[in-house]
This record gives C-alpha cells, structure tokens and sequence, in this order.
C-alpha cells in the first residue's frame, strides 16, 4: 500500500531544503557579488527591467554537482 505519512514527510524535507538553499544564496548575494557577475544579462529600458544571471546560474550549478558528487560517495 501507499504510505501518505512518508510522502507527507519527504515533501516537508524538500521544501525545508529548499528554504535553506534560499536563505545560503540571499546571504551569499548581500556579502558577496553573487548575482551581479560578469556574464550575467541585464537589460534595462525606459519602463522595462530583464535580468538574467547566467554566470550566476553556471557558477551555482557547479557547486551543487560537486557537493551532490561528494555526498553521494560518502
């Protein structure tokens, strides 16, 4: 049968991973130059703001893969 309290409590994990992974890139912006880096897009007209942070994206992406690679092997 389907445990709903299992799904109920895998959910819960996520999101509250999800607001920690929040919280460490917020810091990580205000103390750092994260998310205004060099490859970043931003497009600013009159009454039009774009902002796409690649660079950021790739950067963050790394770091994730490698730390997911580590946990793994452990």
């Amino acid at each position: 049968m389907f445990n709903v309290e299992g799904l109920g409590r895998i959910i819960l994990t996520i999101g509250g991973f999800m607001v920690l992974i929040g919280l460490v890139i917020t810091l990580l912006g205000r103390f750092t130059g994260i998310g205004r880096l060099p490859g970043d897009i931003f497009i600013q007209r009159e009454n039009f703001t774009f902002y796409f942070p690649l660079a950021t994206t790739i950067i963050v992406s790394i770091i994730l893969s490698l730390l997911l690679n580590l946990f793994r092997r452990f």
